[in-house]
């Protein structure tokens, strides 16, 4: 997902998109995933040449990616899709995003709390941690310095830090993270109904495609294992006065007014997968280092003062 936080910022996605062309582009590219420039002009019916600046033009705009390929024909040039979704702000109802507020990141591992059960696992940029498929590892020290994590069923909870000052409350909420479903090995076609919860509360629930291994992760390290977790979709999760949102579609009536958070509040956040539910496929949690989006679990915490 691109996330584009107003309107003056989206001018080189406005443009990118406005030509039929780069249209065709992105759905033959949703298609197929990735292409080589050759492939897609072929699939175009143009040259080369005539393909190249609007690739340009879709690469700087952050939708697509172009990564070199090498083969015995040299080095060609490979179009990759970078983005499932837009989301722009056109206007903003909260708080100011530059006033008031603090960010911050917290890695995949960090978690304090789980109940987890197989298949599952977790693993360094350098190397797995522990045994594949056995819960006890979640309790292994190293934990905290994992950045990818997986399991078939159950819950894992983070701790999100409260800054607030004194006399505040918390506005809106906004978590995001690379995430995807846990399938034996993958499968791009694996439905999971992962539900999130907020200090006990349930904020709603996200249905994950799949998980998807069909080209290797854009930062998953070279070394990882070609039929296992690959990349996810970035998701962006936004409590506010209005609800509880995925990617601007309101998933709850869950409001900061219903939560009532000020500094002295535990904010204690939770992914789920438990029965019963009708999509029971696990969860895959990508952070630095692993994906297609090298970030951590990325909270945004807007505040004012208590009235």
């Amino acid at each position: 997902m691109l996330y584009i936080k107003n309107i003056d910022d989206g001018a080189a996605i406005f443009k990118a998109l406005g030509s039929e062309l780069r249209i065709r582009i992105i759905k033959i590219l949703l298609e197929n995933r990735e292409m080589n420039m050759g492939e897609l002009a072929s699939a175009l019916g143009i040259t080369n040449g005539a393909l190249t600046s609007h690739v340009k033009k879709l690469e700087e705009s952050g939708i697509v990616t172009i990564l070199s390929e090498y083969s015995g024909h040299g080095n060609q040039k490979v179009c990759r899709m970078n983005i499932d979704k837009i989301l722009i702000d056109i206007a903003t109802k909260d708080a100011d995003p530059d006033a008031d507020s603090y960010t911050i990141d917290i890695p995949v591992g960090n978690y304090f709390n789980y109940v987890i059960f197989p298949t599952c696992g977790l693993s360094t940029t350098k190397n797995l941690i522990g045994t594949v498929d056995d819960p006890r590892y979640f309790a292994h020290p190293s934990h905290v310095d994992a950045q990818i994590l997986w399991f078939a069923k159950g819950h894992i909870d983070y701790l999100i830090p409260n800054m607030l000052p004194a006399g505040q409350k918390i506005d809106q909420l906004t978590i995001s993270f690379e995430i995807s479903s846990e399938a034996p090995g993958t499968n791009s076609d694996w439905p999971s109904d992962i539900s999130f919860f907020l200090n006990g509360v349930r904020l709603g629930l996200w249905t994950s495609p799949g998980d998807f291994g069909d080209v290797h992760g854009m930062f998953t390290p070279s070394w990882w294992f070609p039929n296992w977790n690959q990349y996810g979709l970035l998701k962006m999760l936004v409590i506010n006065h209005q609800g509880t949102f995925i990617d601007g579609m309101k998933i709850s009536e869950v409001t900061t007014d219903k939560l009532n958070l000020g500094s002295q509040d535990d904010l204690r956040f939770r992914f789920q997968v438990q029965d019963p539910a009708r999509n029971v496929g696990g969860i895959t949690l990508f952070g630095k280092g692993f994906g297609n989006y090298n970030q951590d679990i990325r909270v945004r915490v807007n505040y004012s003062p208590k009235e």
